[in-house]
Formats: structure tokens, C-alpha cells, sequence
């Protein structure tokens, strides 16, 4: 038979594995959005070839041109954290909701703190802009003349 303090310390220590495990989930699942991020940027870099050249032969500066890509993957970054938060909201409550039914009781509750979900906002936001400083350099960096060329 266990005493109290051995069952305490089991039990933390499967809390911290399972804490432990969601961390390293939450960065790979990080990395691979960030990396996504990346991926479309650079496509639609690609695909915007002769609008860049178009802008830059009329006098766009090279920090325009990265100013529109930066804040547009922070953009897409802001939008992958929105869709994130609201289907982890949903998660949570329809957990809430099926452990009310289950256990008959309110044990298990869904609490959102408003401040965590604006930090989220803000860190994907942060998260999309770092992925994509080097697309937006790319783009900022390309010569008027070859990129009218290239984009035929």
C-alpha cells in the first residue's frame, strides 16, 4: 500500500511526462506552421515576380517591398493563430461539455483566460514575421529588369 506522498509524487511525475510530451507537440507543431509560413511566402514571392518588378521599376524602394512581404506573413501568421484559438476553444468546451455528461458534474470546466488568448495572437503573429523575414528579403532584393523578364 502507497502512502499519500509516494502516490503525490506519481502522480506529478506522470503530470510532468504528459506536460513535458504537449510541450514538445506544441514545438514541432510551431516549427512545422512556421516552416508552412515560409513555404507560402516564398511561392507567392514567386508568383509575383513581375508585380515586384512592376513596382520597383516605377520607384518602390527595396524596404517597400519588404515591408509588404513582412507584414503579410505576419498577417498569415495572425490567421493561423485565429483559426488555432478558436478550434482549441471549441476543443476545450466540447470537452467540458461531454465531461459534464459524462461525470454528471462540473469537474472537468473549460476556462479561457482573455490575456492568454491575445498573448497567442500576438506571439503568431511574431512567429509569422520571423518566418518570413527572408522571403521578404528575397523579394526586396530582386532586379526590376530580370523579374520583368522572368515573369513571360
Amino acid at each position: 500500500m502507497e502512502s499519500p506522498q509516494q502516490t503525490l509524487e506519481a502522480l506529478n511525475s506522470t503530470l510532468f511526462a504528459v506536460q513535458l510530451f504537449v510541450y514538445i507537440i506544441a514545438a514541432i507543431s510551431l516549427a512545422v506552421g512556421g516552416i508552412g509560413i515560409m513555404n507560402t511566402m516564398y511561392t507567392s514571392v514567386l508568383e509575383r515576380t513581375k508585380e515586384i518588378g512592376i513596382m520597383k521599376s516605377i520607384g518602390a524602394r527595396n524596404s517597400a517591398i519588404f515591408t509588404i512581404f513582412f507584414i503579410e506573413s505576419g498577417l498569415l501568421g495572425t490567421v493561423g493563430g485565429l483559426i488555432g484559438i478558436i478550434f482549441g476553444m471549441g476543443f476545450a468546451y466540447g470537452i467540458s461539455f461531454v465531461g459534464r455528461i459524462i461525470l454528471g458534474s462540473e469537474l472537468i470546466q473549460a476556462s479561457i483566460d482573455p490575456l492568454l488568448v491575445v498573448g497567442a495572437l500576438l506571439f503568431s503573429f511574431v512567429l509569422g514575421t520571423l518566418f518570413g523575414v527572408l522571403p521578404a528579403y528575397q523579394a526586396s532584393k530582386l532586379n526590376p529588369v530580370d523579374s520583368l523578364r522572368a515573369a513571360k
